[in-house]
């Protein structure tokens, strides 16, 4: 166990990360301290590290420590912590995966059962370096929970690479999909088969949808996808034209379209073409682009003239992260998460991020000893 809470700062795009240490942070009471094991390298981080839409004015002189799709182990107990949200007892050294942010539980949005949307919940992801609790991001060996950030124990049959990606990736896909209301018989496409993507298409999959369609340009994501549950995929170095891909789509739901498309990849470029992909009726759901800045094209007259919906999805409920770990622990046997990541140590983070930008790794992991 380390005894020196290593964290990788970051400054601006373009910089190399640097390595520095930070206390291990006390536990307040209802809070409790976790030893990071693994943290993945989120969409969203790369986004941050190559500065894409207004990001890229988001300059940290004293940096800024990233991360939050992650799982650890139980490192200290705060005062009244017995338990993790289920019940379950909870000691030193239990696997958990936890909620990344803190809704207050008190405001309008909250209080109407859409903590998903509350606008403190981030709050506990800011904060000055040299002050408690110091690490507030996972590419670090120890974070701190808040009494208000959800946590569960992690059942024995997922290992960590499979439910690390848990409280980011997968409880998005899931609280997106029911926003959406995914159900059995809807035709689905996604867009974009990373992390966020092959959830989805399974996820799809388990609430019945009839045909799952995912589009991707890179081979081991669209098996991937196949594995995860998709029946058809587009290639989109075959179909280079979005008039192609998005006849191919009609052409698979027998001149339609779909009555769901997911955007997955984080780029705006994708949207319109999307929404083109959409039957009457459809559903429209937004999740890949985070940050503003950008804008896409869109005609308002076919979404009122075929009756079509945009949802968008940031964040999500404690419900949704307990839902995304009982899937995981139903599927232990047939999903391929365990080959999905791929190891570097904190220390290589430079090279774990430029890897997963160019493409040659489906997910980089950070591992901490």
């Amino acid at each position: 166990m380390s005894e020196v809470n290593r964290a990788a700062l970051f400054f601006e795009p373009g910089r190399a990360f640097e390595i520095a240490e930070f206390p291990i942070p006390e536990p307040a009471p209802g809070g409790v301290t976790l030893r990071i094991t693994r943290s993945n390298i989120c969409g969203s981080e790369l986004h941050m590290w190559r500065g894409d839409g207004r990001l890229a004015q988001h300059v940290t002189p004293q940096g800024r420590i990233l991360g939050h799709e992650a799982t650890g182990r139980v490192h200290a107990l705060g005062e009244g912590v017995t338990s993790d949200w289920n019940g379950a007892p909870l000691a030193p050294g239990d696997r958990v995966a936890f909620q990344y942010f803190q809704p207050c539980g008190r405001c309008r949005n909250c209080t109407r059962g859409i903590s998903e949307a509350c606008m403190e919940s981030f709050k506990i992801r800011s904060g000055e370096l040299d002050e408690w609790p110091y690490t507030r991001g996972t590419f670090a060996d120890y974070l701190y929970l808040h009494p208000r950030q959800a946590l569960f124990k992690v059942p024995e049959n997922v290992t960590d690479t499979m439910v690390v990606s848990a409280n980011c990736a997968l409880a998005q896909v899931i609280m997106g999909l029911e926003r959406v209301n995914v159900e059995m018989g809807d035709r689905v496409v996604i867009q974009g088969c990373g992390g966020l993507g092959v959830y989805a298409c399974a996820i799809a999959k388990e609430r019945g949808a009839e045909m799952v369609i995912a589009i991707d340009g890179i081979e081991d994501r669209l098996q991937l996808a196949r594995q995860m549950g998709a029946d058809h995929t587009i290639d989109f170095r075959e179909l280079g034209d979005s008039r192609q891909r998005i006849a191919a789509v009609k052409d698979l739901t027998g001149g339609l379209g779909a009555d769901v498309v997911v955007e997955l990849v984080g780029s705006v470029e994708v949207i319109n073409e999307g929404l083109r992909m959409l039957a009457w009726g459809g559903r429209y759901l937004e999740i890949g682009v985070f940050f503003t800045g950008t804008h896409f094209e869109c005609d308002p007259g076919r979404l009122v003239a075929q009756n079509q919906r945009i949802e968008a999805v940031g964040a999500y409920d404690a419900a949704s992260l307990q839902r995304g770990i009982e899937f995981l622990a139903r599927n232990a046997e047939r999903l391929p998460l365990d080959d999905v990541v791929v190891d570097y140590p904190l220390e290589a983070i430079d090279r774990a991020f430029s890897e997963q930008d160019s493409g040659l790794v489906k997910r980089a992991s950070l591992v901490m000893t």
